[in-house]
């Protein structure tokens, strides 16, 4: 049995989620106003604007109430002495090793949301990809960069 990686995100993560899953819909709700008042305009069947309502509705409560927890729950990272591993996805699991020879600078992120709720986003630069640990309580996440940041070093030595 593959081991997954033990540490998990801010539990504060599905408060930011939440928050960004609503704002995201609301790229559905603007088309779904303006068809409806299109739809009123050229008088469109009832059905029609009952079922652009639901599909609106149902989006928006997958974005926000079921979304964000299995995100969550899948989430979790890593990191050890020569490598990061990294955990995501909900319906395919995605998992990345980045081994510590290749990082060349780590980041931390701070958007106004995550600010609000004391959270930071590590990122870790490597030649070819960027990677995010996203969510991560203030101090946790500096404690991160610091870590990764001289364990790459000592990588870099070693090589």
């Amino acid at each position: 049995m593959i081991l997954q990686p033990e540490n998990r995100i801010s539990r504060k993560a599905l408060k930011v989620w939440r928050i960004g899953g609503a704002l995201g819909t609301l790229f559905i709700w603007i088309p779904t106003a303006l068809a409806a008042g299109l739809g009123r305009l050229f008088d469109w069947p009832l059905w029609l604007h009952l079922a652009l309502f639901l599909i609106a509705v149902a989006i928006t409560a997958f974005m926000v109430a079921v979304f964000p927890p299995l995100k969550w729950k899948r989430w979790r990272y890593e990191v050890r002495e020569q490598e990061i591993e990294l955990q995501q996805g909900i319906f395919v699991i995605r998992r990345s090793l980045v081994p510590m020879a290749r990082v060349q600078h780590v980041d931390t992120f701070q958007g106004p949301i995550l600010r609000r709720y004391g959270l930071s986003t590590v990122v870790v630069a490597t030649a070819a990809t960027i990677h995010e640990i996203p969510a991560l309580e203030e101090d946790e996440a500096e404690a991160l960069r610091k870590q990764i940041s001289m364990l790459a070093r000592v990588a870099d030595d070693d090589v």
